[in-house]
């Protein structure tokens, strides 16, 4: 039976070519929200907020399933459709391409891996399932953000149809086309350009110069702004009759748009500033920095702007570094140092540098330990690119050094409220100080705001709400939003306003308290609701803050929350730089600490409270994910209005760590700053399986200094054993072995004097996994076995056989091979019943290598093999290179230099990317030697 599902339009369902009736509007929302992610799993919550948003009726669930229900009934006769109940929620199983918007995104798909002809056809099929606007008169949020994406998508299928029929000939016909289509756009220089293409390729060359100077006109009477580098270069191209212009004969066969390449080219630039006017002699002097490319540059070009907070120095550097693109084919990078930010610190810049490596393609697991290998490894992958860096809000000269690149290829555009003046003497700088607006440069941006009707029935006002902003761009922008989004507000009231809210200190630099003015203006603007989560904000560190943080943080429904987020944002009072993810101006961010500690006392330390809670539960739920056979801190019971994000599988918990590390991060020591020593604690907790994993160690080392101090306050000797064992890790993983020692010789004595064998125990097996790594294996030996008796004492089993592991590798290396193998054996079975993993991993290689010294080659490799498995997929690359070390032995043995060398070579490697002890890589390299190979000498 044939089934269609209709969502490009009206809600429709066709069954055999007739319609189906599937109840009233409300009802063919929940199948529409169902059909969106068909084939997928929709919670419940989420159904309710798609289809009600923040105006859902009282037991709204009961009435969800009776629409489900029905939904079910009308659709039983056609059996390939199956309504059901998952775990967490509903799904609708179907044929994906019996939805028209699955179908249409399918015929797109394909059509970008077709030969021109093909494609033009399946474009043709996919533009005409679209009736009109997507869930015509559905008024929900969700649905209208959707269709607003949605129309997007079109527009974009429409662009791709339209160059493939430019491409293939059909200039002619698509004239009347790209005339409509440009007169309802003047302002796309998409569309403009593909008109002018077609209109030259018609033999209307003046035509299609003509439209270029009438985009060029709106463009600069509208936005202030000239065309794009590339509207340029076309038009250029049409002036020289360019032969680059003419049709070429299909290339056929087009590779695919939806394989990803193994590294793309980042393209990181925040979008430009609409309404940029002025600094012309700015933008001159930048472009004088990249003079004369045609001869080889000998220095990297760099720039820093720097200049009072709110002048616009990152509207300047995003509006040149997006007109020079071109310039930069390998791509561009752009971090926000946080270096003047009311709340926080400065950005890591090893956490900024992390992220630029990650962005080239590193693997996280092969970045170096070390900040100075990592620095070295991004020079070097910088050596052979051309990219421009921008790095804005920098704090000083020591902060932004690790992330200059090496090569004169690169340049850097650096904005900074300091002079940089140390940065000035070791380099070769363009400096540029940029002060406020002049006259006309603050009139042009009100007019572009507000348009000349509106200034000129109030001259006077708009002439002196310049100089009342001292020509400061933050300012005057959030001016001309109070007076766009309130038609009441006149210009000579809020003139008046600021009358009476002096703004002398304005223009003096860092002092700020005038502008505080101009935003409370704006801010009073705000319904009592949104004002308040504005001020809630200001208790989330961090760069930004996800929207599910957000509906923790303000104690709301995720609807009402997302709603106020996007008030905010419309207001200009935050930010939404990626989707669902929200931030503000360091300047909006102090007012709105200034305004919460002014207004709200107690809701202020519950709001951070519900903050520090969501990010709490969320990552121990993570943590469990990742490492289940840790041994769990217990928490308390969320506090009421926390809703921590759900996560189900370890790639989920992985990913999300990834997404919100650095909030966590700054959440640790806002936690601390705060009193909140508890969670500072157990947040380090949570976050160390992921940051050990990851190879961050800086932050492992800032999260659990931090944390020791918050537990030497509590007196809590769990968390300060927890916090010396973790920091004697990351000391250990440096190499400093003196410090590790101090830090576990302090949990040892905190263990013993609160009598928790378990803890006691735990501190004797790191202490002999030290003194294996400084070679004193007697000691090693002494220390695990007493682990082993702790472990037995207190009946702790996967305790016991992680113990008794060390143990059999300690007899292993003594030689006491039969000893070895009783113990590995032992701990082996107690893993396999715990189904502990981790542990398997470690014991088989230790069994391994007992049966190689054995000579049961065989067997050793069947142990190696299954141990260097599961180590690669926990993540573990340390116990991989061990392991990896050991099957080339095995190899070796058995006269299979190929198969040892290849091994060996992979666990050099390995001990190079996460900086292990030289002795471990000199170890190697010997092996290597022995059998002949040149990577010994690399």
């Amino acid at each position: 039976m044939t089934v269609r599902f209709e969502l490009l339009g009206t809600i429709e369902v066709q069954v055999e070519g007739r319609p189906a009736q599937v109840g009233h509007m409300r009802q063919r929302c929940v199948l529409a929200a169902l059909l969106v992610d068909v084939n997928r799993t929709v919670a419940v919550d989420t159904l309710v907020d798609r289809v009600w948003g923040d105006r859902a009726p009282q037991r709204v669930k009961g009435t969800l399933y009776g629409y489900l229900s029905r939904l079910r009934q009308a659709l039983a006769p056609v059996p390939e459709v199956v309504v059901s109940r998952r775990p967490g929620g509903y799904v609708l199983q179907a044929d994906s391409l019996s939805v028209d918007l699955h179908r249409f995104r399918d015929l797109m798909t394909r059509a970008r891996t077709a030969d021109d002809a093909q494609a033009s056809a399946l474009m043709r099929q996919a533009l005409k399932l679209w009736r009109g606007e997507p869930f015509a008169t559905v008024d929900a949020p969700w649905f209208s953000d959707l269709r607003q994406a949605l129309e997007h998508e079109r527009f974009s299928a429409e662009l791709e149809y339209i160059d493939i029929r430019l491409r293939t000939g059909r200039h002619a016909e698509l004239l009347p086309e790209l005339i409509r289509r440009a007169n309802e756009h003047p302002l796309d220089e998409q569309l403009a350009g593909r008109l002018m293409l077609a209109l030259h390729r018609a033999g209307r060359s003046a035509d299609a110069l003509a439209c270029y100077q009438d985009v060029r006109r709106q463009l600069a009477d509208e936005l202030g702004a000239d065309p794009g580098a590339r509207l340029q270069a076309l038009h250029q191209q049409i002036l020289t009759d360019d032969p680059a212009l003419s049709l070429s004969p299909d290339p056929g066969p087009r590779p695919s748009r939806t394989s990803t390449p193994p590294s793309p080219a980042p393209r990181q630039l925040h979008a430009p500033p609409a309404h940029f006017v002025g600094r012309d002699e700015e933008i001159a002097v930048l472009d004088k920095m990249l003079a004369a490319r045609s001869e080889p540059r000998t220095v990297m070009p760099l720039s820093v702007i720097c200049g009072p907070g709110g002048v616009g120095k990152t509207w300047l550097a995003l509006r040149w570094a997006h007109s020079q693109q071109h310039c930069f084919p390998d791509g561009q990078f752009f971090a926000d140092l946080r270096g003047f930010t009311p709340s926080g610190g400065p950005a890591d810049p090893y956490v900024v540098l992390r992220g630029f490596l990650e962005a080239l393609g590193v693997d996280p697991e092969r970045i170096p330990a070390a900040a100075d290998a990592q620095a070295a490894l991004y020079r070097s992958l910088l050596a052979e690119r051309s990219m421009l860096v921008v790095l804005d809000n920098t704090r000083d000269t020591e902060q932004l050094l690790p992330l200059l690149p090496g090569t004169p290829n690169c340049a850097v555009v650096i904005t900074s409220r300091s002079r940089l003046t140390s940065l000035a003497a070791s380099h070769q700088v363009t400096h540029l100080t940029v002060g406020g607006f002049g006259a006309a440069a603050a009139r042009e941006l009100l007019l572009g705001r507000l348009g000349a009707e509106r200034l000129e029935a109030e001259p006077e006002a708009a002439a002196a709400l310049p100089d009342r902003c001292a020509g400061l761009p933050l300012a005057l922008s959030v001016l001309a939003a109070r007076l766009t989004t309130d038609p009441v507000l006149t210009l000579t009231a809020l003139t008046q306003e600021l009358d009476e809210s002096s703004l002398d200190a304005l223009g003096t630099g860092e002092d700020f308290t005038d502008v505080r003015t101009v935003l409370a203006s704006s801010y009073r603007t705000l319904d009592p609701n949104t004002a308040r989560v504005f001020r809630q904000f200001a208790q989330a560190p961090g760069p930004d803050l996800s929207l599910p943080a957000a509906v923790s943080l303000t104690g709301l429904p995720p609807a009402r929350a997302r709603r106020a987020l996007h008030r905010l944002v419309t207001a200009h009072l935050l930010q939404e730089n990626t989707a669902g993810r929200f931030g503000c101006h360091d300047l909006l961010h102090m007012f709105a600490i200034e305004a919460a500690e002014s207004t709200d006392g107690e809701e202020s330390w519950t709001a951070r409270v519900r903050f520090l809670e969501h990010c709490l539960h969320t990552a121990w739920t993570a943590d469990r994910l990742l490492h289940p056979h840790r041994d769990p801190i217990t928490l308390s019971p969320p506090v009421d209005g926390v809703r921590p994000q759900p996560l189900e599988t370890q790639d989920q918990a992985m990913e999300w760590f990834t997404r919100e590390h650095q909030v966590l991060v700054a959440a640790v020591g806002q936690a601390a700053r705060h009193g909140h020593e508890r969670h500072a604690w157990q947040l380090a907790w949570t976050l160390t399986t992921f940051l050990t994993r990851r190879g961050r160690w800086n932050d492992v080392a800032t999260v659990h200094a931090t944390a020791l101090v918050a537990a030497n306050r509590l007196g809590d000797a769990a968390a300060q054993v927890e916090s010396h064992r973790t920091l004697a890790w990351e000391r250990t993983e440096a190499g400093d072995h003196d410090a590790a020692h101090l830090q576990l010789n302090q949990a040892l004595s905190l263990a013993q004097d609160s009598g928790r064998l378990q803890w006691e125990a735990d501190i004797h097996l790191a202490l002999g996994w030290l003194h294996e790594h400084t070679g004193d294996r007697p000691a090693a030996l002494r220390h695990d076995q007493h682990a082993v008796r702790l472990f037995e004492q207190s009946g702790h089993r996967a305790g016991l056989a992680r113990a008794l592991n060390a143990v059999a590798w300690d007899h292993v290396q003594d030689g006491d091979l039969r000893a070895a193998m009783d113990h590995g054996e032992q701990a082996l079975a107690i893993q396999q019943e715990l189904d502990d993993l981790r542990g398997q991993a470690d014991t088989l290689d230790t069994l391994g290598y007992a049966h190689q010294r054995l000579g049961d080659h065989a067997e050793a490799l069947t142990c190696h093999r299954r141990s260097l498995e599961l180590h690669r997929t926990l993540g573990h690359r340390y116990n991989e290179a061990q392991t990896l070390v050991h099957l080339g032995e095995v190899h070796q043995a058995m006269g299979d230099r190929t198969a040892a060398v290849q091994a060996l070579e992979q666990a050099l490697a390995v001990y190079r990317d996460i900086e292990a002890h030289p002795s471990h890589m000199d170890r190697t390299r010997a092996l290597l030697a022995a059998l002949g190979s040149d990577a010994a000498t690399r």
